[in-house]
């Protein structure tokens, strides 16, 4: 039989741990060789706040595994702690297409500098923290993912002064 992928739901934020109690239980059932990869899917990237670096990713509670679907190897990943079950419920869950594992495996594997965390949204509201309008409120009229940039929207005297900011020089309103 071939390999194929397979999405695999775990608890929340124990992705990493279920992985490794994978792969014991792998080792410790001598199936090693009926299993490839097992991809937690994520990216680095900076919060603006902190400056720090951080793992975010792209889909909390998943986790990726190319394996040989049989009953051995079906049990082994249902009973394995920290991993709840397959995608799709049933006893024949349906594999995840290579086109899909690509697009994800490319993903992750760009060799860029650290994004920072977006988390802002048009129209909404914000106090700037830095620069010469700092303490002020705008409304963002435009992000930059790419460049980290925001522009927004500041009135004074009653007119508005569009003015570009990076994400760390504003805060949500709450």
């Amino acid at each position: 039989m071939t390999m194929r992928w397979y999405a695999i739901h775990t608890l929340s934020g124990s992705e990493e741990k279920a992985m490794q109690a994978l792969r014991q239980r792998m080792k410790m059932h001598d199936l090693e060789d009926r299993f490839g990869q097992i991809l937690v899917p994520s990216e680095t990237v900076v919060d603006p706040k902190t400056k720090r670096k951080q793992t975010r990713r792209f889909f909390p509670g998943y986790v990726l595994v190319e394996m040989v679907l049989d009953n051995e190897t079906y049990y082994l990943v249902k009973n394995t702690p920290k991993i709840t079950g397959f995608v799709g419920g049933s006893r024949n869950p349906p594999p995840v297409s290579q086109k899909e594992v690509d697009r994800i495996t490319q993903r992750m594997n760009r060799d860029e500098a650290p994004r920072p965390v977006v988390d802002f949204e048009l129209g909404e509201e914000v106090r700037l923290t830095e620069g010469r309008y700092a303490s002020m409120r705008g409304v963002i009229e435009e992000i930059n993912e790419a460049r980290g940039k925001l522009r927004v929207v500041i009135n004074m005297f009653g007119r508005p002064v569009p003015t570009e900011l990076s994400f760390h020089q504003v805060e949500k309103l709450s």
